[in-house]
């Protein structure tokens, strides 16, 4: 039997798409970029719904006639054939049903967003540094095999290898709805190359992801900023450490601080350090939405808390334990050579069932 809920939910919606279909050829929508943009995102995300009442509205007429014939045919054969293509569309709809569900849940509207992920060195000394760089590696390895384009703004080196710090612009597909489960504190247990005596030390970095603000989330006030130009320091050659090219921009209401030096260009490190404050600023406001939402839910894995033990790499004993969902794996040199998107599908599929859950449908 068909979903009342969800048919009536899935006709509001279908008139929604074809008013917005209307809309977007309208010259005076045109002509406003900022509401242009913002229908058509609305228009290309209503589409894979669309598509799936199509198909579920198709499935469901045609099980209907199946069994009209099998209550006024009287030739067997044709009872037959209809009790069969019955049986099968009938296995059809649980599934679809589903489907539709999880596409019902309202998105976060971040989740299409470019990201800047940053990652720091938490407790533990320069092994900390080490780990640090470790998780770098392992993202930007996980990056490569989606396709995305990493941008490193921002490094602080260890002064025994890995990162202090290291900041990087991720570009692509969905990168924010497909690392903001990352966010929160990564532990590691091992023994480190300093150690003389064999014992494994616990030590921890700091991943946080934040959605990358585009031009029409925030406008910025440049009498608001202030810029600072630097030496750029590391490596780089001559020209790099010589010139000043290296960008520091200050935006003065809230205090954020954020800075450039990867190209050689000024003006490149000033768009980039720019974009940057934009999406720090931005994030400030969306932490007010996470926060509204971790006090509904139970479990949010998908928070962003920093402070938020997440995740243990055990490496005597090849183990990875991601501590919100419970969920263990035993393949931990697949994992910081990025293949991590087995523990990203669980975390996914653990927000949307407490999120249907929730929903009612």
């Amino acid at each position: 039997m068909a979903n009342s809920i969800i048919l009536e939910k899935l006709e509001a919606i279908k008139l929604r798409y074809e008013e917005i279909g209307q809309q977007i050829t309208d010259p005076e929508v045109v002509a406003d970029m900022k509401r242009y943009v913002k229908l058509n995102k609305e228009y290309r995300d209503l589409g894979p719904l669309i598509e799936a009442y199509g198909e579920y509205r198709n499935v469901l007429s045609n099980l209907d006639e199946a069994r009209n014939m099998l209550q006024s045919e009287k030739d067997e054969e044709l009872r037959g054939m209809a009790k069969e293509e019955a049986d099968t569309l009938s296995q059809q709809v649980e599934p679809l049903e589903e489907k539709i569900k999880l596409l019902l849940l309202p998105s976060d509207p971040e989740d299409d967003k470019n990201a800047v992920m940053e990652i720091r060195a938490g407790t533990g000394g320069d092994e900390a540094s080490i780990f640090a760089g470790d998780l770098y590696r392992m993202y930007a390895r996980y990056c490569e095999t989606k396709g995305w384009k990493v941008e490193v703004t921002g490094i602080s080196p260890g002064t025994s290898g890995g990162f202090k710090e290291i900041v990087m612009s991720i570009t692509g597909n969905k990168v924010y709805g497909t690392l903001k489960y990352e966010s929160g504190v990564h532990r590691v247990q091992r023994v480190p190359k300093t150690e003389t005596q064999g014992r494994v030390h616990t030590s921890a970095a700091t991943v946080a992801v934040l959605p990358e603000a585009g031009e029409f989330d925030i406008e910025l006030n440049m009498t608001d900023i202030r810029k600072d130009t630097f030496c750029s320091s590391g490596p780089g050659g001559q020209s790099v450490n010589t010139t000043y090219s290296a960008i520091r921009l200050t935006h003065i209401p809230t205090g954020i601080v954020v800075q450039c030096q990867d190209e050689k260009s000024q003006i490149k490190n000033f768009e980039k350090a720019l974009n940057e404050l934009r999406t720090r600023i931005y994030n400030l406001e969306y932490r007010k939405y996470l926060d509204e939402l971790s006090s509904k839910r139970k479990t949010m894995v998908s928070t962003g808390d920093r402070s938020a033990k997440i995740r243990t790499y055990n490496y005597p004993q090849s183990r990875i334990t991601d501590h919100r969902i419970n969920f263990t794996l035993y393949n931990l040199p697949a994992v910081v050579d990025g293949d991590i998107q087995e523990l990203i599908d669980k975390l996914q599929m653990e927000e949307n069932a407490e999120r249907l859950k929730d929903s009612g449908l």
